[in-house]
């Protein structure tokens, strides 16, 4: 995660260095904005990186003399495909379109959607894929 964190500090001290530049050159305070909270994003994600790749084992790819036999083996789940995503966002949509029309069809969306919240929680305890 070494090389990880080094590419966020980077990006970091890009964001920091243009940030003023822009505003130099455009006086725009939207877009000087923008890019002092993406480097201020960007640093979070760097420290947050940095601490736990202090913390944790070297990976094969982080060490010298690591093989690429040493990352052999199971990298984890990885989830077949699933419909519970599609009727989430469209409950979602539903539910925004019934700010706009009537608050009927915001009730209709946001019943419709905890049922597909529900069923994309709980997608790995029933059904064909259940553990």
């Amino acid at each position: 995660m070494k090389s990880e964190t080094w590419i966020f500090v980077i990006c970091t001290f890009f964001f920091l260095l243009f940030a003023p530049a822009y505003w130099l050159v455009t006086s725009d305070p939207t877009g000087t904005s923008a890019l002092v909270m993406t480097a201020l994003l960007t640093l979070l994600i760097s420290f947050y990186l940095g601490f736990h790749a202090k913390k944790m084992e070297p990976r094969p790819e982080d060490r010298n003399d690591g093989e690429i036999a040493d990352g052999a083996g199971e990298l984890g789940f990885f989830p077949p495909y699933s419909w519970w995503p599609l009727w989430c966002g469209l409950t979602l949509a539903l539910i925004v379109v019934g700010v706009v029309v009537g608050w009927w069809l915001f009730v209709i969306g946001a019943v419709l959607g905890s049922v597909a919240l529900t069923g994309l929680i709980f997608e790995y305890y029933r059904g064909e894929h259940a553990h």
